[in-house]
C-alpha cells in the first residue's frame, strides 16, 4: 500500500475528468487521474462532434479525447488504470478503495459520467456509434438529414429528443411500448401535433436491421397486442430510454437522488457536503449531458480544489 498522499485525485477520464486534469495541472498539483474501463468516456465511441467550440468542421470524438489527454499530461498530469470501489471520507486525508490498492487523497473530484441504457436487442450494440445507432439527438442529429430515423421511448427525453430531430429529418417514428406517452401533457401534445413524428404505438423494437451492411437500414418492431412484426426503412436510431449515472460506489460519500445522480451542495454545482470531494459532469448533471458543460463543471471542480486546498494551507 502506498503512504504517498495526493494533492488531488480525479476519478474519470471524460471532458469532465480531463478537463479538471488540466486546470489542476496548470495549478502544479500534479493530479493523479484514475482509467477506468472506458478511457475517454463516452465521446471516444462518437465519429464526429460537431458542436465542440473551436472545431468548426467538427473533430473525431478519439481524437478530441486524446488530445485533451494530451494536454493534461502536458501540464503534469499522471495515469494510473484502476476501478473504484469506495470512497472513505470519515477521516483526512480521503481513502479511495481500489480493486487491488488504496490511494489516499487531499482532495478528490468524481467525474465518472453517466452511461446510457440500451434495449439490448440484435443489430443495437454492432451499429452504435457512427452507424446509426445513438443515444444523443443533439450530439448526431444533423447527421440525418432529410433521412427516416426512430426514437425509441415515450418520455420527457424521447418527446425532446424526436422534435428536436424534426429539424433534421424527413419523418421521425416514435417507437413506444404503450398507446400514451408518458411525458408531459405539453411536450406529448408538440408531439403529437408534429407532422414529421409519426407514433409507432403498442410496439417495442425487436432488431436493428443492418449489421451486414455496416450501417442501420432498418428497424423490426413488434406489437406487442398482436405479436404482428414489421421492419421501418430507415437511417438512424436513437435510444432514449434514460441513463444510469455511474456513482454507485460513492453513494455512501456523496449524496445522490432518486434517480441516482449526484447532488451537489447548495448554491454550488460541484461541492459535495464533504469539503474536499467535488463532482463534475453527467454523474452530477442529467439536464443538459453535453460535452462541453462536462468540461465547464471539470473546469469549476478544480478551481474549487485548488481553493480549498490554499483555504486550508496545504
Amino acid at each position: 500500500m502506498s503512504t504517498k498522499i495526493e494533492n488531488v485525485v480525479i476519478v474519470g477520464t471524460g471532458c469532465a475528468g480531463l478537463t479538471a486534469a488540466i486546470y489542476a495541472g496548470r495549478a502544479n498539483l500534479s493530479p493523479l487521474v484514475l482509467e477506468g474501463t472506458l478511457p475517454g468516456g463516452q465521446l471516444t465511441t462518437t465519429s464526429e462532434v460537431e458542436n465542440f467550440p473551436g472545431f468548426p468542421n467538427g473533430v473525431d470524438g478519439f481524437e478530441l479525447m486524446q488530445n485533451l489527454r494530451k494536454q493534461a499530461e502536458r501540464f503534469g498530469t499522471r495515469y494510473e488504470s484502476g476501478t473504484v470501489n469506495g470512497l472513505e471520507t470519515a477521516a483526512w486525508p480521503f481513502a479511495l478503495k481500489l480493486t487491488d490498492r488504496e490511494i489516499r487523497a487531499k482532495t478528490v473530484i468524481i467525474a465518472t459520467g453517466a452511461s446510457p441504457r440500451l434495449t439490448g436487442i440484435p443489430g443495437e450494440k454492432e451499429l452504435y456509434g457512427g452507424k446509426g445507432v445513438t443515444t444523443c439527438a443533439t450530439c448526431d442529429g444533423a447527421f440525418y438529414r432529410n433521412m427516416d430515423v426512430a426514437v425509441l421511448g415515450g418520455g420527457d427525453s424521447a418527446a425532446e429528443e424526436a422534435l428536436f430531430l424534426t429539424r433534421f429529418a424527413s419523418k421521425v417514428y416514435l417507437v413506444h411500448r404503450r398507446d400514451t406517452l408518458r411525458a408531459s401533457k405539453i411536450m406529448a401534445g408538440r408531439v403529437l401535433a408534429h407532422p414529421k413524428i409519426q407514433p409507432v404505438w403498442d410496439s417495442v423494437p425487436v432488431a436493428v436491421e443492418g449489421v451486414a451492411q455496416g450501417a442501420v437500414s432498418g428497424l423490426k418492431v413488434r406489437n406487442v397486442k398482436t405479436n404482428a412484426e414489421t421492419v421501418i426503412a430507415l437511417k438512424g436510431v436513437f435510444v432514449a430510454i434514460g441513463h444510469e449515472p455511474n456513482t454507485g460506489p460513492f453513494k455512501d460519500a456523496v449524496d445522490t437522488d432518486a434517480q441516482g445522480y449526484f447532488v451537489p451542495a447548495s448554491h454550488s454545482q460541484v461541492k459535495t457536503r464533504t469539503p474536499g470531494v467535488f463532482v463534475a459532469g453527467d454523474c452530477a448533471d442529467h439536464h443538459y449531458r453535453q460535452a462541453i458543460t462536462a468540461a465547464g463543471m471539470g473546469c469549476q471542480a478544480a478551481i474549487e480544489a485548488e481553493r480549498w486546498l490554499a483555504e486550508q494551507g496545504l
